[in-house]
């Protein structure tokens, strides 16, 4: 028997909440967060069965006093990504990261400029060379550039969008 598997990651701008429900009935099956593979996928772990709720947080080149204030709160790190975006466990019931409004609006606000910072330069520079094989010259280089700066703005473009969703249904209430 395999005692590791991998799920599909909705992708946290978007799925969040679902992701974590999900993992968290993982859990109690005894499938256990262990990471990432790669940013499609979590890897779990076969282990006990328990009963846990997972929550997210961003922080860019947290210290040991990030951690340790969670770990005080009861939340346990369970696995970061790309040193920015952090995953925690607790016990079902444990007081969650983010209890009011506004410091969640202001989570996703600081994401949504994060991601802003990559999108739009890859928004001008994929319109650029699609316009320049459009109007200019068709050629295998700039085709290659438009394609990667594509993925790049579907990468972060889409969680831009969805964090600016997010923000405006938290502030409509």
């Amino acid at each position: 028997m395999n005692d590791t598997k991998l799920v599909a990651c909705g992708g946290l701008a978007f799925f969040e909440e679902k992701d974590f429900k999900k993992l968290s009935k993982l859990a109690q099956e005894g499938w256990i967060l262990e990471g990432f593979s790669s940013f499609l996928f979590y890897r779990l772990r076969k282990g006990a069965p328990q009963d846990i709720q997972y929550s997210l947080d961003y922080q860019t080149k947290p210290d040991e006093e990030y951690f340790s204030f969670f770990e005080s709160a009861g939340w346990s790190h369970v696995c970061s990504a790309g040193n920015e975006m952090h995953i925690f466990s607790a016990p079902s019931g444990t007081k969650p990261i983010y209890t009011d409004e506004v410091s969640l609006i202001e989570k996703y606000e600081r994401e949504q400029v994060q991601m802003k910072k990559v999108a739009l330069p890859a928004l001008v520079l994929s319109v650029v060379w699609a316009l320049t094989l459009l109007t200019i010259w068709v050629s295998p280089v700039i085709l290659a550039l438009l394609l990667v700066t594509m993925v790049v703005l579907v990468f972060t473009g889409m969680p831009y969008l969805a964090y600016g969703i997010r923000v405006r249904r938290l502030r409509k209430g």
